[in-house]
This record gives structure tokens, C-alpha cells and sequence, in this order.
């Protein structure tokens, strides 16, 4: 069962519990175990169990439904189907955990044994031919054989710049210096984003292979891994795994016999939003504040304590036993694209996102490179709840764009997001619905890339204030006739000065909704008007006497009494008075009430 943080709220160690005891009172003990897993990925029904090795899926798992899953799968090989998946359109029972929609259109290359291994328990991930690929490395590899295998892959930065990793290694390898370094970036701090995390808490040695492979690759004895403070259990998963490697020979000295020395150890960050960049990151590794410098020194020549480094987010060392375990063929297989004479040439490989917003099935979903977002949404996400109209996703983050639904047949890949003005990112994926206003979404993300720019750089720290200033002013119906023109003009010189990532690509949600949703824009400053009835300052409620039957339920919930008439009369609201809290137009059953 999943035991990750997104199943802890709905209450799966109370259910993993019941399953040790019922299992116990049972007599099972002998031929069934109960493991804790990490993310299954279906968060949305979440406490998630299933029964192997039929692959039985359980969902919204509760403790008091644990004694009949015992009573009657565990013992009769019988099913409780009031705890299958439903289909929402068919309304049939789906039985099969790789039946069910959401799982059916993904290829879970990392994310495949998360439901089979017990992350804590590092038997399960040898079981599952875990450190193989290290092995084979090591016995019939050298260096520089290794980062060719690397370069040959296409696997390319999953953290968000998309860099091939493989010629990272080359520089780093070439670099000189007294020693060099190895870091896995955890630090993970876009909004409504888990996929790092996850990958901490359910498969930690999938990211400790890949950065002892990379250790061997560039010459490294030491590495780190950077981790948000807010992950608690991703850091103790972490530490246990690190523990349990050196236990066993994997970490330390004479790695399984070699010449191989490499240690690992945890640092955790402070939760600023810039340490994600990978010059912040190394700065706050060293105890200054984490602020990022110029580029005209790559860090893989003089990053961490001014020496070579190499630092890859852990998603991307998590690819790499999987390429050296299964062969480039294989992994080249996946993706668009042709990296064979240029590793620049496509986006190979699958990526993690995290499916949220106004979707049916929220979660994390693993998926071949060039799928479209309209699969990811329709097919995998279930489409738009309520029955609602799609509007916009917003990929990459809170510096990604936001594409309209003329972009959903994109194939998802580095290159063809950035073409369409937004970005993969470390693969953030916000889904929006029709009563979204786009100017309030562009507000709100250049207000948090506001608050967590470091302020280093000018450009940055008053350009972002500045946008931040114009976008209130369109949002409270102040909006000027040369407002649009000025965010284009100021969004294009912060994109152009920036020191760094945060501030170059910061305004991509307003370019985006400048590209796409412009006649919003308009809409706000020329007519004063939302068309989302999202803006406060420019919704005004009242009530259609034609529509209105005097039901008296505005009257009713009315938090401000602004809102006069008797019973079976028709309503008027008070403008002078009304709160536009939205109230009444939510209770009303008759569309009387309009804004």
C-alpha cells in the first residue's frame, strides 16, 4: 500500500496497521506480506492497496475496510467490490490496477516499482535488480565509456533546463581541480509540485545508483543530496537508505570490490524558492546565502567550494541505472527525436508530472516524452470536473506559460513547449477551467517569483515589482491604455538582463497570457469587466427580475444583508452594500443571479 505523504492525509498508516493485525489475527503471516510502498501516483484515491500478484487495486482505503479485504481476498481470492475503481462513465467495477484509465496510457520507468518495493528496505530494490547497472559499470566499463553511454542516450536535465546530462559529465570529467563533486537536487519548490519528493520517499536508491554511477563517470569521492526542509519523510527515507547502502558495502570505500570511494550525505535547504538554481543551491551548500552568480564560469569547473561539479536534479540521476541496466536502444526507444549525432536533437526518455488543478484525477503521472497534453488530461486526468470547459494548463512551474486549448495536441518535449511560449520545467502541470481568469493566474505567479527572487540582480527585483504593480492595477479595474504594451516591453527586458533562470524566465506566465488569452487583458482595462468573474473589483451581482421566482435563498446566505424583497418577490441587491463575497450566485438555482 501506498505509504507516501499524499496517502499519510487519507490515512494509510492507520490502514497499513490494520493490515498487520488483521494479517496476524489471520494466521497469514506465512504467505502474505504487508509492505509500505511509496507513490502509486493516483493520489486522487487515495489510500491506495494492492494485492499482488493478481495487481488488485483498492482505492479510498479506509482502516474499517481492512478486516473484508483480509476476510475475502486474502483468504477466498474473492473481491471487495465496493472498494474497486469505478468508471466514471460506464460505472463499471475495474478490478486490475493496469486497467484502470489513469494508469493505462503511462510508462512508469522510475515509478514501477514503487508499488512493489518497500523503500526503507534496500533487499526489495536488489530484488527488483537494484545496483545491477552499478555492477556491470563497474566490471566492463570505464569513465570515459560511461559518459558516452550517457551522451548516446539523449537523457537530458529533468530538473528543468533540459542540459544533456551526459555532456555535463564530459566537462566536469575534463575539469581541474582537488577533487570534485557529485549533488542530487531535491529542492523542490514550484507550487502544487511532488514529483522530486516522491521519488525521495518511494525509490531512494534509484538516486543513489545513479550518482554512484555518475561518481565513477566524472572522478568523484563525495556527494550530496539537497533536500527541502518541508519533506520530512523524504529525508528520513533518504537517510535509511544511505545507512542501509553503507551496511552493505554500496557506499564507503572498494565499492563492491573496485577502486570506486564515494560518500553521500544530506544537507537540507531552507526553503527558498532560488536554491532550486543550481549556483544558489551551491551557495547555500557552502553556508552563504543562496544567492546565484554569473554563468560565465560553469559550475561544472568551479561550482561547490570552487570546484568541478556536477549537480543533476535526483529525477535525472534516478534515469541513469535504468539506461545502463536496459541499454541505450531501449531508452532511446522512448521520446522524440534523433540524439544519435546530436544529444541537443530530442527529448528522450519519460517525465514525471504532477497533474493538478481543475482535473479529475489529480496525481503523478510518468509518461513517454511527445504524448500530447491532450492525452495527459483527457485520457490519464479524466477531463475537466463538473463538466466544465477546459481553459488553459500552465507546464514548468510558476515560470511556465500557460497554453490555451488550441495547444493540446502539442507533444509534450522540451523543445516544442519552449516554441509554444511556456516549458518544461521540473514538470509542474497546473490545469485550469473556464472560471479562471488568466490575468489573476499571471498575477499571482509573478507575485511569488516576486517574493522569492533574491533580490541580487536589478533587473530582476524592481522588473518583477514592476509587473507586479501593473498587474494589481488591471486587477482592481485601473488597468491604463498602455498597460499591455508596457508588460511586453518590461517582460521582455527582464527575460534579457536577469542574472539568472528565476528572473529570465519568471515572466513567461505574462508573455503567455499576453500570447494567448489577450482579449482578457482587454477585457480588464478597456471594459473594466472579468469575463471570469474572478476580479473582485470588476464583478458587480444582480439579480434578472425575469429569472428571479423569490425563492429567497441570496436573501438567506447574504453575509451583508444587501439583498432586498419578500418571499415569492422579485430581489434587488444593493450595490453600495454588497461584498461581492459571491454568495448568492452560488446558491442560486434559477441563474437569477448574474455578474
Amino acid at each position: 500500500m501506498c505509504t507516501d505523504t499524499g496517502c499519510r492525509v487519507c490515512g494509510s498508516t492507520g490502514v497499513y496497521e490494520a493490515f498487520v493485525e488483521e494479517v496476524r489475527k489471520a494466521r497469514l503471516g506465512r504467505r502474505v506480506e504487508v509492505k509500505a510502498t511509496g507513490c502509486h501516483g493516483y493520489c486522487e484515491k487515495g489510500a491506495l492497496v494492492v494485492i499482488h500478484p493478481e495487481k488488485i487495486l483498492y482505492v479510498q482505503v479506509k482502516p474499517k475496510d481492512v478486516a473484508e479485504i483480509v476476510s475475502k481476498t486474502l483468504k477466498r481470492c474473492a473481491v471487495v467490490k465496493r472498494l474497486l475503481y469505478k468508471d466514471p462513465e460506464s460505472g463499471e467495477r475495474i478490478v486490475h490496477e493496469g486497467d484502470v484509465p489513469f494508469y493505462q496510457k503511462q510508462m512508469r520507468v522510475l515509478f514501477g516499482n514503487n508499488t512493489r518495493i518497500d523503500p526503507c528496505d534496500i533487499t526489495d530494490y536488489i530484488a527488483c535488480d537494484g545496483y545491477q547497472a552499478l555492477r556491470g559499470v563497474l566490471e566492463t566499463m570505464n569513465p570515459r565509456k560511461v559518459i558516452e553511454t550517457v551522451i548516446r542516450s539523449g537523457l537530458r536535465g529533468r530538473g528543468g533546463g533540459g542540459f544533456p546530462t551526459g555532456i555535463k559529465w564530459r566537462s566536469a570529467r575534463k575539469a581541474k581541480g582537488e577533487r570534485t563533486y557529485v549533488i542530487g537536487n531535491a529542492d523542490e519548490g514550484d507550487p502544487g509540485a511532488f514529483m522530486d519528493r516522491s521519488i525521495c520517499e518511494g525509490n531512494p536508491h534509484s538516486i543513489i545508483e545513479g550518482m554512484l554511477i555518475g561518481a565513477y563517470a566524472v572522478g568523484a569521492e563525495e556527494g550530496i543530496i539537497y533536500v527541502r526542509d518541508e519533506y520530512p519523510l523524504a529525508v528520513e527515507t533518504l537517510t535509511t537508505a544511505i545507512t542501509q547502502a553503507y551496511e552493505c558495502g554500496l557506499l564507503g570505500r572498494r565499492i563492491l570490490g573496485s577502486a570506486l570511494t564515494f560518500d553521500i550525505s544530506i544537507m537540507r535547504g531552507g526553503g527558498a524558492f532560488v536554491c532550486g538554481e543550481s549556483t544558489a543551491l551551491m551557495a547555500s551548500l557552502e553556508g552563504k546565502m543562496g544567492e546565484p552568480r554569473a554563468k560565465y564560469i560553469h559550475t561544472v569547473e568551479k561550482g561547490l567550494w570552487n570546484q568541478p561539479t556536477v549537480l543533476n536534479n535526483v529525477e535525472t540521476w534516478a534515469n541513469v541505472p535504468r539506461i545502463f541496466l536496459h541499454g541505450v536502444d531501449w531508452y532511446t526507444s522512448m521520446g522524440t527525436g534523433d540524439v544519435s549525432h546530436d544529444p541537443w536533437g530530442g527529448s528522450k526518455g519519460t517525465k514525471v508530472f504532477s497533474l493538478v488543478g481543475n482535473i479529475n484525477n489529480t496525481g503523478l503521472v510518468e509518461v513517454p516524452m511527445g504524448i500530447s497534453l491532450r492525452e495527459i488530461i483527457y485520457e490519464i486526468g479524466g477531463g475537466i470536473p463538473g463538466g466544465k470547459e477546459f481553459k488553459a494548463v500552465q507546464t514548468g512551474g510558476p515560470s511556465g506559460g500557460c497554453l490555451p486549448e488550441s495547444q493540446l495536441d502539442l507533444p509534450v518535449d522540451f523543445d516544442r513547449l519552449t516554441e509554444a511560449g511556456s516549458m518544461m520545467g521540473s514538470g509542474g502541470m497546473i490545469v485550469m477551467d473556464e472560471d479562471t481568469c488568466m490575468v489573476d493566474v499571471a498575477h499571482y505567479f509573478v507575485d511569488f517569483l516576486k517574493d522569492e527572487s533574491c533580490g541580487k540582480c536589478l533587473p530582476c527585483r524592481e522588473g518583477l515589482r514592476a509587473l507586479s504593480e501593473i498587474l494589481t492595477r488591471i486587477t482592481e479595474g485601473n488597468g491604463r491604455s498602455g498597460d499591455i504594451k508596457l508588460l511586453q516591453e518590461l517582460s521582455e527586458t527582464i527575460i534579457g538582463t536577469s542574472l539568472c533562470a528565476l528572473g529570465s524566465t519568471a515572466p513567461n506566465p505574462v508573455l503567455s497570457t499576453l500570447r494567448y488569452f489577450k482579449k482578457e487583458y482587454i477585457s480588464h482595462i478597456r471594459d473594466k469587466r472579468c469575463p471570469a468573474g474572478v476580479c473582485k473589483a470588476l464583478i458587480q451581482y444582480r439579480i434578472d427580475a425575469i429569472a428571479c421566482n423569490g425563492c429567497h435563498a441570496c436573501f438567506k446566505v447574504c453575509p451583508a444583508d444587501c439583498i432586498t424583497g419578500e418571499a415569492k418577490e422579485i430581489h434587488v441587491i444593493d450595490q453600495d452594500t454588497c461584498i461581492k463575497c459571491g454568495s448568492c450566485y452560488e446558491v442560486c438555482r434559477f441563474d437569477a443571479v448574474k455578474r
